[in-house]
């Protein structure tokens, strides 16, 4: 099975790594991940205003390329999957929106939301299965108490991104499962780690890591997992004494065996 893939703007800069990880994943998973040609930025944040058609454009362009290609959109950023589905769902139920961006992309063939737009983690848990990656798990994370952290893009809004429960997930939980480790359950896992607050205000930023940090630790996490890039650099460097803190993609590989060939 092949999906068009939209990497996203970190994976090519800070965090290559990540993206190798679920490329060799993907592979041994037998999947394939096929980059889209000339993306762009998705905006890394959603447009509130109904009027706000620019910051729109480059998704809609990916959107339709992926159409174009007759596949499934791949998103393994959390933000870029916010935006992207978000975006998507605009063109699908607002006719206004859906004609302006076809106007200024001036498609060969017009847009209409039809493109069907998955995190990676979906991909693992609806399209794979878990019970499928966990029979091809050759290095099992045995012993690892892992807390998930899910942040906020994923989950919420709950109705219009339909990712899990946004009061009690468990899709990261089942991940961690599948890979052989021990998946612990703590309150704060998805509060908000205060991110976009990190370059304007580090002192709340710290505050809300700390506290991520200590509730876990308090029901004996030894180490953090996530799926949002700038999760991971807010846990990382705004943890006075934090746990250590990994991509899910770094640890699939892990487990799939594959992590030194990526």
């Amino acid at each position: 099975m092949t999906y068009a893939y939209f990497p996203g703007c970190t994976l090519k800069t800070k965090g290559k790594d990540l993206d190798k990880y679920a490329r060799a994943a993907a592979s041994a998973l037998d999947f394939e991940l096929a980059e889209l040609p000339q993306w762009q930025c998705c905006g890394a944040v959603y447009p509130m205003a109904k009027d706000e058609i620019a910051t729109r454009l480059s998704s809609v362009r990916a959107l339709a390329d992926a159409k174009a290609q007759g596949r499934e959109l791949v998103t393994l950023c959390s933000a870029c999957h916010h935006v992207i589905k978000r975006v998507n769902l605009d063109v699908q139920k607002d006719t206004e929106i859906q004609d302006k961006v076809n106007r200024y992309l001036k498609l060969d063939t017009p847009y209409g939301g039809e493109t069907n737009v998955l995190h990676y983690l979906e991909v693992l848990r609806d399209r794979v299965g878990f019970d499928t990656l966990k029979s091809k798990v050759v290095n099992p994370l045995t012993g690892r108490k892992i807390g998930a952290y899910y942040g906020c893009l994923l989950l919420r809004p709950g109705k219009e991104m339909g990712f899990d429960n946004p009061e009690n997930p468990t899709i990261i939980e089942d991940f961690i499962r599948a890979i052989g480790a021990e998946p612990v359950i703590y309150a704060r896992r998805n509060e908000c780690c205060g991110g976009y607050c990190t370059v304007e205000n580090k002192g709340y930023a710290q505050k809300k890591v700390d506290a991520i940090m200590e509730n876990a630790k308090a029901l004996g996490a030894e180490m953090l997992v996530t799926a949002c890039p700038l999760c991971m650099y807010n846990l990382k460097e705004n943890a006075t004494d934090g746990l250590e803190v990994k991509y899910f993609t770094e640890l699939l590989a892990e487990a799939l065996g594959v992590k030194e060939e990526a």
